[in-house]
């Protein structure tokens, strides 16, 4: 399992991990600062298993491809479906995390979508630019996901 923010590079990395070690790793990160602009998104289902990385291209190749946060508005739209459409709309702001009561950026659908109510996200910045999710359903987790945010040169 990595053990410091230097040592990930690339969301790929988690979908060899468990996800106790996913768990693991989200608490032992703080926060950071809640992103701006585009991430690539990565489902990590069935982390560490020999067919996450096949999900995970399945997902993004069809479903989700990412998220595009507006800092400035603290509010997020998902891009989805094979063409990276734009939709189901989130609030962004910082919270205790569901996990382990500590400081994270949340998600919260439950006030901007009717299709996604129901799901809370958190996430925390893990290495310069990448982060890792943590989706809720009510209060049950679900998965484990990653965004990765292109970091200034």
């Amino acid at each position: 399992m990595p053990d410091n923010k230097t040592t990930i590079t690339d969301p790929a990395q988690f979908l060899h991990m468990s996800g106790e070690q996913l768990d693991e790793l989200f608490r032992n990160s703080p926060a950071g600062e809640i992103p701006d602009g585009e991430g690539d998104g990565t489902a990590i289902i069935d982390p560490g298993s020999a067919i996450s990385d096949t999900i995970a291209r399945f997902v993004h190749l069809f479903n989700w491809k990412g998220k595009v946060f507006d800092r400035a508005k603290g509010q997020l739209v998902n891009r989805i479906l094979p063409l990276g459409h734009h939709a189901i709309v989130a609030n962004v702001y910082k919270d205790k995390s569901w996990l382990d009561q500590k400081e994270c950026i949340v998600l919260d659908y439950s006030k901007t979508s009717l299709v996604a109510k129901w799901i809370r996200d958190e996430i925390r910045e893990v290495a310069p630019g990448i982060y890792l999710g943590v989706v809720y359903w009510g209060k049950k987790k679900l998965i484990h996901f990653a965004l990765k945010f292109p970091t200034p040169a």
